[in-house]
């Protein structure tokens, strides 16, 4: 349930606008978190009906970061992470789970929400031995979060880059792309990229009448991709097994259950050679 002192909470931004629902707070409700609005959840509920497991999207997603930033900690070597599209904090950030791994990890997080920045300390908690920076910034804007990030992680050496469900806020490919592309470059051989986004493909009929939903409320609009789009994200770097797969099926736990059916998330890890 959510925490009602939220809603009336003083110290949060007057540019925050509760009165319209916001992707990163529906997620957040999804998720179990404390941090949205009475306009979040009906929007969320909302959804549910139109899309019903619509909310296993977003916790598959959030176990599919877990898996993929322990991966690179544990079996990559990656001791630094540059997480743009950063989204609220939850349990088991970026910098946890790295962190766990090797205490010295370093971490910058990224993103335009002015609700992020009032939880940024959370984002910050770096074990001392690491370090954690956050900044304010737009995908759309790689050479200012390149500038800043340098602050905080070297990067001559191997990064892992991390765009995870923010591309879809790009709707023209070519753009989306290039950003990508500039992102990647400032980068040196032996670093990742680690993408996932929403797509239309396991119930395109549900994924259509959310996105009308979105255009009648005139809340949050979000460019859904095609499995094959999003591999195209990866175009000159060399895919970890599995390749591009449903977040869902990324390199998942052995179970009891058998493997997790597919969800309208994708996703991907790759090498720059």
């Amino acid at each position: 349930m959510a925490d009602e002192s939220f809603d009336n909470d003083p110290a949060l931004p007057s540019k925050i606008d509760a009165d319209k629902p916001h992707q990163a707070r529906v997620w957040n409700y999804w998720l179990g978190g404390k941090d949205n609005y009475p306009v979040d959840r009906e929007h969320a509920e909302q959804l549910r009906q139109i899309y019903p497991g619509m909310e296993d999207i977003a916790r598959h997603a959030r176990a599919f970061l877990g898996r993929a930033v322990r991966y690179l900690a544990e079996d990559a070597g990656i001791r630094q992470f540059l997480d743009i599209g950063t989204g609220l904090p939850t349990v088991d950030n970026t910098h946890e789970v790295a962190q766990r791994v090797d205490p010295s990890c370093r971490i910058v997080y990224v993103d335009n929400d002015p609700l992020v920045l009032v939880h940024a300390q959370a984002l910050l908690a770096s074990d001392p031995r690491g370090a954690c920076d956050y900044i304010e910034a737009d995908v759309r804007e790689p050479a200012a979060i390149l500038e800043f990030a340098a602050k905080t992680l070297d990067f001559s050496r191997p990064t892992a880059l991390m765009l995870l469900g923010v591309m879809g806020t790009i709707f023209d490919d070519d753009q989306a792309h290039a950003l990508t592309r500039q992102l990647l470059d400032a980068l040196p051989s032996g670093s990742y990229l680690v993408f996932e986004d929403g797509t239309n493909t396991i119930k395109p009929d549900a994924a259509a009448e959310a996105g009308r939903l979105h255009d009648e409320e005139q809340s949050y609009s979000y460019r859904l991709r095609t499995p094959d789009e999003i591999a195209r994200f990866f175009d000159g770097l060399e895919l970890v097994d599995p390749g591009v797969v449903s977040v869902s099926r990324w390199r998942v736990e052995s179970s009891v259950f058998g493997v997790p059916d597919e969800v309208d998330a994708f996703c991907a890890v790759a090498r720059k050679p």
